[in-house]
């Protein structure tokens, strides 16, 4: 219930906040505040907490799965995946539908899932994973996969290399709901996996071996974690590029305020992060003055210093 008021505000803050701020009385009887809002200021809204929610809810799962409070979508190289696909797509121009799937949104999905698996394998010792080889393994495939991109754009045309570039910052652009309806449909069986697998994963969480015990086939939910997460980590990168640390932040913010129970982590990190996202792109939106920056910007900046503390904070338990 309190993070549903903290969502309720930060959507009316959003949804205010911008380089023409829009008076909500004016709605009745201004046509131009009305097409600004429900045109372009409501759907990016939508669009912000969508890919907040996402984000956070993908990141408390691979947390959980993989036991380590700095697994999320971006540090895992799951993100990286993502982009070097639809970076491809985008490159040669395949705008075309695929059984009226958009074949971006198909490109990402491939990548990240690609992604997760080497990363995943590299990191996994027999029955262990290993958290250092996992960070590792994540930020070097992120290194390659941006290498390629930029390498994408350095052949690819003008138009098209602006096009990656501005992508792969994070944007949150979007006119009307066509493009959210079409989230939807691949956002929403994705949710649902995670959320089905809360329990599952909290026992993950504490023990595979104590999972197992339990009745936990582990093997079947990490694959089930693994193409939720894909799925969703595609569409997001496929639409709004990459943007970091949403995943970090907020299953971290959860934790400290609700405790370490999975099964109350991963809705509240859906709420906190959708409402997170949304201020993040309203403070994008508004601090210049005079246009926008970027969203990912927004979140790095928030995230980066937040993952350095992390870091050395392990490393401070570990040491225990």
């Amino acid at each position: 219930m309190l993070l549903a008021l903290v969502l309720a505000v930060s959507t009316v803050v959003a949804l205010w906040a911008g380089y023409a701020p829009i008076a909500f009385a004016d709605l009745s009887g201004d046509e131009m505040a009305r097409l600004l809002f429900f045109r372009l200021r409501l759907p990016r809204v939508l669009m912000a907490g969508m890919v907040g929610a996402s984000l956070a809810m993908v990141g408390a799962s691979l947390q959980a799965l993989f036991r380590n409070p700095l697994a999320e979508p971006l540090t895992l190289g799951v993100s990286g995946g993502g982009a070097l696909g639809a970076s491809i797509a985008i490159a040669f121009g395949f705008g075309a539908k695929v059984a009226g799937v958009p074949f971006i949104f198909l490109a990402a999905f491939a990548g990240s899932g690609a992604a997760m698996l080497v990363v995943y394998r590299l990191a996994r010792t027999g029955a262990v994973v290993m958290p250092g080889a996992l960070l590792l393994a994540g930020v070097v495939l992120n290194f390659v996969a941006a290498s390629f991109v930029v390498i994408i754009q350095y052949f690819t045309d003008y138009s098209r290399a602006l096009q990656i570039l501005r992508w792969t910052i994070g944007s949150l652009d979007v006119v009307g709901f066509d493009l959210i309806w079409r989230m939807l449909l691949f956002l929403v069986p994705g949710w649902i996996t995670l959320a089905l697998m809360a329990r599952d994963l909290h026992l993950i969480a504490l023990d595979e071996e104590t999972a197992e015990s339990l009745g936990v086939n582990v093997r079947r939910s990490e694959r089930l974690v693994y193409a939720a997460s894909s799925l969703i980590v595609g569409v997001t990168v496929a639409v709004g590029g990459t943007i970091g640390f949403v995943g970090l932040i907020v299953p971290h913010a959860v934790r400290l305020l609700f405790g370490e129970d999975v099964r109350v982590i991963l809705p509240c990190s859906f709420l906190l992060g959708a409402a997170f996202l949304m201020l993040a792109d309203a403070v994008a939106r508004t601090v210049l003055g005079v246009g926008e920056l970027p969203v990912g910007a927004i979140t790095a900046l928030a995230g980066g210093p937040v993952f350095l503390w992390l870091l050395r904070r392990q490393q401070r338990l570990a040491a225990m």
